[in-house]
């Protein structure tokens, strides 16, 4: 059964809509990738997703499911990643015998984020117990109305086979694959708006 509504995620849950994204993406393919040590992932995933994405809250644009199962970081036109400190965590994140193809992993993936004003969503994720069940489907569709009712295109990358498919449903287009060494692949994907 979908969540009964969505509502916006203040900063003081932030805390526990860290806690729903690394409970969802425990089994992400790149994800775990790159953080494949239980302890390594569960010390700096959080903080990699709070870097990435944490600037949602300021913005009025993180989202969660009114019962803390689903929640998805949204970045306006103009908000962005603070790359430098998620470049920082991922140095004492990663195996050193690991940065290169991580980095480079990094890199490639950097290529495809749009350099026009768009709508990015660097995280979205549902508790396991409650995948396939709408959740995810549900956040899209509260946030996209957003992208629509500015005109501009929404952005972000899938990390699995499945995800792709819930943002193709969503009118999400691949426009490209990021893949180094022995990574999964990811899919960076755009929506033109409606």
């Amino acid at each position: 059964m979908p969540p009964r509504s969505i509502v916006s995620a203040a900063p003081a849950d932030e805390a526990r809509v860290l806690s729903i994204l690394a409970t969802a993406f425990s089994s992400d393919p790149v994800s775990r990738w790159a953080l494949p040590e239980s302890h390594q992932y569960l010390t700096y995933f959080p903080q990699i997703v709070q870097r990435m994405g944490g600037a949602a809250f300021k913005h009025g644009s993180a989202y969660c499911t009114d019962d803390f199962l689903g929640a998805s970081l949204w970045l306006p036109p103009g908000v962005h990643p603070d790359q430098e400190g998620v470049g920082e965590v991922a140095e004492r994140a990663v195996a050193p015998a690991e940065q290169e193809k991580v980095f480079g992993f990094r890199e490639q993936r950097a290529e495809y984020h749009p350099t026009e004003p768009h709508w990015y969503l660097p995280f979205i994720g549902v508790d396991p117990v409650m995948q396939g069940a709408g959740y995810g489907s549900a956040l899209l569709k509260y946030a996209l109305v957003f992208a629509d009712r500015d005109k501009l295109p929404a952005y972000l990358e899938a990390t699995s086979p499945a995800s792709r498919r819930l943002y193709e449903r969503h009118g999400f287009e691949a426009i490209g694959e990021v893949q180094a060494g022995d990574s999964p692949t990811l899919w960076p994907m755009l929506r033109k708006p409606r």
